[in-house]
């Protein structure tokens, strides 16, 4: 879901103005005095003042009286106030156009866990039309709690005026759904379907002892279901699309790594099948481009299947070499899921240990081995690999393959792991020694409802203290880059970023404070550091002579503010390529 900010300043408080000179134009466009300017530049001071080429350019960073020497006549001068001013922001793993779309269409709100409240918003986006797709009726946003209502959903949705409507509830973690048994049949998914599946598939759609499926599918299970849920038409994805670049240019983000630029809305993607036509959102990108409207610089990655082998490369540079030179955006790699999710009931996530209810260890979605060829393969075609992992063996048998490559060869392609929620501090030195970042959503890392009642009873005490490490990592030398994974959560950055800092949030409690990072790795986190997971880091994430002038001016002081105040920051303006896109 897609998060609005209100208006609470007056623009008047920035206001530029020109002023008349004698000299020659010099290319100049613009000057910014009397800032406070963050340039995410290591061991350097804030500095006052900025000046920008007429190219989107940085000229210049120093002082004011050296920067108003740059000015001509031609040159727009603009006072900060003494406000600040520092990089645009930088998100390293989310579904930045999948959030547009989502946001306008029908999704349940965070609130009360509640069966008649889907009944109620199913019928009410039923009659607006936000929910339906051909014949099915879609509802997004359900969170896992729901999941522990199948029965009462069941009742309710196999029954009576829903008996014959196909309807799919969507989880918010986006790996779990529910489908009613008239989805189900549409589906092809019965006893028989379910009978002949490997053993982790079955497991994906669960079933009673008939094999007689109940509705609650997990990641492969509901790639299958959603697989017969028509596309979103169109004009519903550009306009979804547009408001998602909008709506992130008005939290400041100027950049972002989509990290599965070829899936579509609704649909599955974990038993994905990549084909020269797999290609997802790919074209809605190239059209915003065309249209001057794709205001940020978007790394995009292939989704590609858990078992593939490195032959599937192969494909994916014909799709790239065919969107090539689409202005502000390009595709850079592949994304790769190693397992699924911790909370329960999916509990899919791949861990050393053992889940305390079922005694089962999870779920590995790649197979060793394998995976290490096609990380080696793609690191020798300098294409990036973005790893899901959530636990600990996951994340260990990633850190195995990226390792495996390094060995051959020092690529430097920023090869990722994201999520982290759970990590083997045997493995905390690993990031740094083989040079990998680590892609964190600290929205995620304090304690709130959904982990004490999904996620604590079911593991160990010190894997749930140690979940999200991102201090012990930076401690021990990760890079650790900024995301959201929105529409998961929030893609405010600050929201992050105070979260981060103080392992609580309002709806919650301390998350193990000793993983807590500090102000200056928050801010790195969304600005140098996330430029690199980009392969961005020579164009932008900092600000210095020759990078973009992509900048956003703030309405407070975030070096000196609270975490809790940081959490409040609002952006004034949001600078793209030295133009401004976004004005509070």
């Amino acid at each position: 879901m897609m998060f609005n900010l209100k208006n609470t300043l007056l623009v008047a408080s920035l206001c530029p103005f020109l002023i008349s000179s004698s000299w020659a134009k010099n290319g100049v466009e613009s000057i910014y005095l009397n800032g406070k300017i963050y340039t995410a530049k290591d061991h350097t001071p804030l500095q006052q003042a900025i000046a920008v080429s007429d190219e989107g350019t940085i000229l210049k960073v120093g002082n004011n009286a050296d920067i108003r020497k740059l000015a001509d006549a031609d040159t727009k001068i603009v006072d900060l106030q003494q406000k600040v001013l520092m990089p645009g922001l930088i998100d390293t793993h989310i579904h930045a156009l999948i959030s547009g779309v989502e946001s306008v269409m029908a999704t349940m709100e965070e609130g009360e866990i509640s069966v008649p409240a889907v009944v109620e918003k199913l019928k009410t986006t039923q009659k607006d039309g936000t929910a339906v797709y051909g014949d099915v009726l879609v509802l997004n946003g359900l969170s896992s709690e729901y999941w522990e209502l199948e029965d009462q959903l069941s009742a309710v949705f196999n029954h009576n005026e829903w008996k014959n409507q196909p309807i799919a509830l969507v989880g918010s973690d986006h790996h779990t759904a529910w489908a009613n048994q008239a989805m189900l049949k549409k589906a092809g998914v019965d006893k028989k379907f379910v009978r002949q599946l490997a053993a982790e598939d079955q497991q994906n759609i669960r079933h009673n002892q008939k094999f007689e499926p109940t509705g609650f599918l997990v990641d492969s299970g509901w790639d299958v279901v959603s697989g017969k849920i028509p596309s979103v038409p169109h004009d519903l994805m550009y306009k979804g699309s547009k408001k998602a670049v909008q709506e992130l240019n008005q939290l400041g983000i100027t950049a972002w790594l989509d990290i599965a630029s070829n899936a579509s809305p609704l649909q599955g993607i974990f038993n994905i099948k990549n084909t020269e036509n797999t290609i997802g959102v790919i074209p809605m990108y190239k059209e915003l481009s065309e249209k001057g409207e794709l205001t940020a610089r978007v790394s995009g990655l292939h989704i590609i299947n858990s078992k593939s082998t490195a032959q599937v490369l192969d494909t994916l540079e014909v799709i790239n070499n065919q969107y090539k030179n689409i202005e502000n955006f390009n595709l850079i790699g592949m994304k790769v899921f190693a397992d699924g999710i911790l909370e329960y009931p999916a509990q899919s996530a791949a861990l050393i240990g053992q889940y305390s209810n079922s005694k089962k260890n999870g779920q590995l979605l790649f197979d060793p081995p394998v995976f290490k060829t096609l990380v080696d393969e793609a690191d020798k075609r300098n294409m990036l690999v973005h790893i899901h992992a959530i636990g600990d063996r996951a994340v260990h048998e990633s850190l195995n393959a990226i390792e495996y490559a390094r060995a051959k060869r020092q690529s430097h392609v920023a090869h990722t792991i994201t999520h982290l929620q759970l990590v083997d501090p045997k493995d905390y030195d690993r990031f740094k020694q083989n040079d990998v970042i680590a892609s964190m959503q600290l929205a995620w890392a304090y304690e709130d409802g959904f982990n004490k009642t999904l996620v604590k009873p079911y593991i160990s005490q010190a894997s749930y203290q140690g979940m999200y490490p991102a201090g012990s990592l930076v401690k021990h030398g990760a890079t650790l880059a900024g995301a959201s994974d929105a529409p998961v959560s929030t893609p405010n950055p600050f929201i992050a970023m105070s979260i981060g800092m103080t392992r609580i949030a309002e709806d919650g409690d301390y998350l193990n404070k000793k993983e807590a990072i500090d102000r200056e790795t928050a801010f790195k986190a969304y600005t140098v550091n996330a430029a690199q997971a980009l392969g961005r880091e020579k164009e932008i994430g900092t600000l210095e002579v020759g990078k973009k002038a992509d900048m956003i001016v703030l309405d407070r002081d975030i070096f000196t503010v609270s975490p809790e105040q940081l959490a409040e920051t609002k952006v004034v303006w949001t600078i793209f390529n030295g133009k401004k896109v976004y004005q509070q």
